[in-house]
């Protein structure tokens, strides 16, 4: 029998640091990208920031493609996107909004961004499916910011968009997306300067990108662009002398082979293969 390591009362450190690369996406939409098809951020795979106030650098947009095997989250910081899709879904998200997509056995979408007096701001994030549910029926959902619940202490201020979430005063609340693989959270944090929050987190899995200003983590500091993954525990301690937003994500890994190309996220090369089969045959939707 294997003993399961003890954490209580365990400071989660930092112990992986990833670095936002400059990319291109869409129809030459300019990201911001972060990504580990190999397990090392499992269930997550990756997330990708779009933000400029130059339309000529995301208003291209995302037209028409596929996508099998996984979830999209797509959050709004400010500007939107209009989402269709082949199941019939038409709406947008504007700022503070969300939108989730289960991809299941296939999806096929188009995201065309809306802008507003600051450009675009938002992000996608990629969360792998489990095996089981790989070719399961496609869904999706729309997410406003007013369904969102708050933790709020001394100038932090956390929105869940998704999952649990748990002060150090005992303090909880749950987001509205409750079926985020891996049993996945997803959370937005803003700390004012000086302000600090402490949070109840023992996931497996859990990861902070830092996209405005410096938060320090367990004492380590890290910048605007940075994606850290944190050691085992129970206990999260964030601060911010300037003031700072992150994304906080945390689940369950699926421990699960991971085998990757394009939008297509599969266990294997043959599963892939006939993913790219389905999709020039017209069968990818089912």
């Amino acid at each position: 029998m294997s003993a399961t390591p003890d954490t209580h009362g365990i400071d989660r450190r930092i112990e992986r640091r990833l670095a936002a690369q400059p990319s291109q996406d869409g129809d030459g939409v300019k990201i911001k990208r972060l990504h580990d098809f190999g397990g090392g951020l499992d269930p997550f795979l990756m997330l990708d920031e779009l933000g400029s106030d130059r339309p000529d650098d995301y208003i291209g947009g995302f037209p028409p493609h596929p996508h099998r095997g996984i979830q999209t989250l797509t959050y709004v910081i400010h500007g939107g996107l209009t989402h269709e899709d082949h199941l019939g879904h038409s709406s947008t998200i504007e700022a503070g909004d969300a939108q989730w997509m289960h991809t299941g056995r296939g999806i096929i979408h188009s995201e065309m961004p809306l802008t507003d007096h600051q450009g675009l701001h938002a992000f996608q994030l990629w969360l792998n499916l489990a095996t089981r549910d790989k070719l399961s029926p496609a869904t999706y959902r729309d997410v406003k910011a007013a369904e969102m619940p708050h933790l709020t202490q001394d100038g932090a201020r956390l929105t869940a968009l998704g999952g649990h979430w748990q002060a150090s005063n005992g303090e909880a609340i749950d987001g509205p997306l409750e079926a985020l693989a891996g049993q996945g959270a997803v959370a937005h944090l803003s700390l004012n300067e000086g302000a600090s929050l402490a949070l109840t987190a023992d996931a497996p899995t859990l990861l902070a990108y830092v996209f405005d200003g410096a938060m320090a983590i367990a004492g380590e500091n890290v910048t605007a662009g940075e994606l850290v993954r944190l050691s085992e525990g129970d206990r999260l301690s964030l601060t911010s002398p300037n003031g700072a937003q992150a994304l906080l994500l945390a689940g369950i890994p699926h421990r699960e082979p991971i085998a990757h190309y394009g939008p297509f996220v599969m266990n294997s090369e043959a599963e892939l293969q006939q993913a790219l089969r389905d999709y020039r045959n017209g069968t990818l939707t089912g």
